[in-house]
């Protein structure tokens, strides 16, 4: 290795006699004597300030580390990817119950999914029905959260400027701040979102269900076919909603499987945004050939109407077409009577 060869700037050698010979040197003099002005305020407020945060991970209200805000989160994230939800109340469920309901509605599921994928039909949601047990207050938090806040309806406290280039997903955004606090933010979890939650003047449909522990079995979307299945397992019914036979599924009949069955009480649900009641899901429940079967009603109901339309229209036409005729054949005949016989 070449040897280190310290060499001193010229700067720093200013008051040696041969200094002002050497003009590098007086360049780098300068420029060690040059100070640079600090910026005033005008300049200072015109930078706009840098997020601390994400843009896709705007702070909350509450402490994002606290156990209860993921909570809100999820049940928030649920309602709003669930349009059927089912609620039951359950009294002390063991764990070992909770395993044997779970492994029971799995089993009926892929039996629905199977038959529906040898009938060539879609709609293989059994994966993505989930059976879980919730939070009741946090769940009605967030409830009144879904339904009552509409971020895109609240007018913001600081408009964005029209000519700002930037878009709200750009790194820096004008009208937030590093502040909580901020009014601006209209996320799920903002202090405007918990102020409509707490708004007691506002009143859901479903707030009479939520009380005492429950659990919810959520799905993906609207399908009477696998609703009918959970409430065979859940929630049976002799004659409508009929329970595994024993020869068919002797798991069901097990003792952890039916003492937890025991402690489920089916309280209703909430179908696209609409509280239904116990006789109204087991309707929904009871729709032959699910979805299917709904539209080749409709279909039939609609034709139903065209053809009694179709008649009503025709019948007027030929009630004129008669009258008509009728008077015009009258009007011949009282011609033929005036005219004098030859």
């Amino acid at each position: 290795m070449p040897p280190r060869i310290r060499l001193r700037p010229c700067a720093l050698r200013l008051r040696t006699a041969n200094s002002s010979n050497h003009p590098l040197c007086a360049t780098y003099a300068s420029l060690a004597t040059a100070t640079t002005p600090a910026p005033s305020l005008d300049q200072i407020r015109a930078v706009p300030p840098v997020l601390r945060y994400p843009p896709t991970q705007p702070p909350s209200h509450k402490p994002p580390e606290v156990r209860k805000t993921q909570l809100h989160r999820t049940y928030q994230s649920v309602l709003k990817s669930s349009p059927l939800i089912l609620i039951f109340q359950h009294n002390n469920v063991k764990a070992v119950e909770w395993m044997s309901l779970r492994r029971e509605l799995a089993i009926a599921l892929q039996k629905v999914d199977a038959e529906r994928a040898k009938n060539g039909q879609d709609g293989l949601i059994a994966d993505q029905i989930k059976f879980q047990v919730i939070t009741t207050s946090i769940f009605a938090s967030a409830l009144r959260v879904v339904e009552f806040f509409k971020p895109e309806e609240n007018t913001m406290d600081h408009a964005q400027d029209p000519t700002d280039p930037r878009t709200p997903t750009s790194a820096q955004i004008p009208q937030t701040s590093n502040d909580p606090q901020d009014r601006a933010f209209k996320h799920g979890l903002s202090r405007r979102a918990w102020e409509v939650a707490s708004n007691k003047k506002l009143k859901s449909e479903l707030e009479p269900l939520l009380s005492g522990p429950l659990a919810i079995v959520t799905f993906p979307h609207v399908s009477p076919q696998h609703l009918k299945t959970v409430l065979s397992i859940l929630a049976p019914v002799k004659g409508s909603f009929d329970a595994p036979k024993r020869k068919t599924n002797p798991a069901y009949y097990e003792p952890e499987v039916q003492s937890g069955l025991q402690k489920l009480m089916m309280l209703g649900a909430r179908v696209e945004g609409k509280v239904f009641d116990t006789e109204g899901t087991k309707w929904v429940g009871g729709i032959e050939g699910g979805i299917d079967g709904l539209r080749a009603q409709l279909v039939h109901m609609l034709q139903g109407v065209g053809g009694s339309l179709t008649g009503a229209l025709e019948g007027a036409s030929r009630s004129l077409y008669f009258t008509v005729e009728g008077r015009r054949m009258d009007m011949e005949e009282k011609e033929k009577g005036d005219k004098p016989s030859e």
